[in-house]
């Protein structure tokens, strides 16, 4: 599998589609920016590198990102997903995923003596480095996030004794803090901007005084997925976001999607997955996929509506993308 993915490809009707008009009006708006972001292409090259550099078997901790293809993909080329650094055998080579890892798991490693090569994205680390930054300032930090994530459980680890996890506006209530003066709050980087900023103003009601991180900690990519998203959806009946289950990020554009106005919103892994019930009397479609979805499966989902009449397709840009982030140290001399 490739990871070198455009992140801003306009689709031109092929010429063996019918018209719009020939089907009765029937369309796609096809969301730019989709799919692959910095980070997720880091993450999976450099996977793809490890396994290049070392040969098979590399191991990786967690899923190098959230998603079904791309990990059954690796899976096949000889990479060993486990859950901790204790199945990883004494000196092997153990990838750590984008999502980042606590402290407690780089000890892990180190003694294991695992050869350790850090996929986290460096957004995931910046919001790592503020966490440990308010934390020897004292500051009570409140961490806007999903339990259980791996990103939350890395980010919580830099500083377990100063981080309480807010999942949502509902749990502001049971929020406490040592001094309303000494209260900061950051966040997971793959969620809602909406609800985060909705659970943002429940905690400011609660505590004034509370401060802003010193940037943005949701991810640009995330954003764009969402403005884009948003942009296109009172247009659409129907939007399909191609994304994992598991993927905060995808799941986060099919509320997006909803809240912003489309009649229906469904999340899918593949094309097959798509309900021909779905299409009943829907005109426009709107398509996008979350951040770690390579763009083949995106053009297995526009081949299966184009079967079905809508093969007429419009790109909805809200944004071009150009950031990338460099591979880890100890790979960049090999990267294309």
């Amino acid at each position: 599998m490739s990871s070198a993915i455009s992140l801003n490809v306009g689709i031109a009707r092929s010429a063996g589609a019918r018209n719009a008009d020939a089907d009765g009006g029937k369309r796609v708006l096809l969301a730019e920016p989709r799919g692959y972001c910095a980070g997720v292409d880091r993450a999976v090259e450099t996977v793809e590198k490890t396994l290049e550099k070392h040969g098979a078997p590399i191991y990786v901790r967690k899923e190098i990102v959230h998603n079904r293809h791309v990990v059954e993909t690796l899976r096949e080329r000889g990479v060993v997903f486990v859950d901790e650094t204790d199945e990883v055998p004494e000196g092997a080579v153990v990838v750590f995923s984008a999502h980042g890892v606590s402290p407690a798991v780089h000890e892990s490693a180190a003694a294991r003596n695992l050869h350790t090569i850090d996929a986290t994205c460096p957004l995931v680390t910046k919001v790592h480095q503020e966490a440990k930054r308010f934390a020897r300032d004292d500051y009570d930090i409140l961490l806007i996030g999903h339990e259980g994530h791996e990103e939350v459980e890395g980010t919580a680890g830099e500083a377990p004794e100063h981080v309480q996890l807010v999942d949502g506006p509902d749990a502001v209530d049971r929020v406490s803090v040592r001094d309303e003066s000494k209260v900061i709050w950051l966040s997971q980087t793959t969620l809602s901007v909406d609800e985060t900023m909705e659970t943002v103003q429940r905690l400011r009601n609660r505590f004034p005084g509370l401060q802003d991180p010193p940037s943005d900690d949701i991810c640009y990519a995330t954003q764009n997925r969402q403005v884009a998203v948003k942009a296109m959806a009172p247009e659409c009946d129907l939007v399909i976001v191609v994304g994992s289950r598991n993927s905060s990020n995808s799941v986060r554009l099919v509320e997006v999607a909803l809240g912003a106005g489309a009649k229906a919103a469904h999340l899918v892994d593949f094309a097959r997955e798509v309900d021909e019930a779905w299409l009943d009397g829907v005109r426009t479609i709107g398509i996008t996929s979350g951040a770690s979805v390579p763009e083949i499966l995106v053009r297995g989902v526009l081949d299966m509506l184009a079967e079905h009449g809508y093969g007429d397709v419009q790109p909805v840009t809200t944004a071009n993308e150009t950031l990338v982030f460099a591979l880890p140290r100890e790979l960049r001399s090999t990267r294309h």
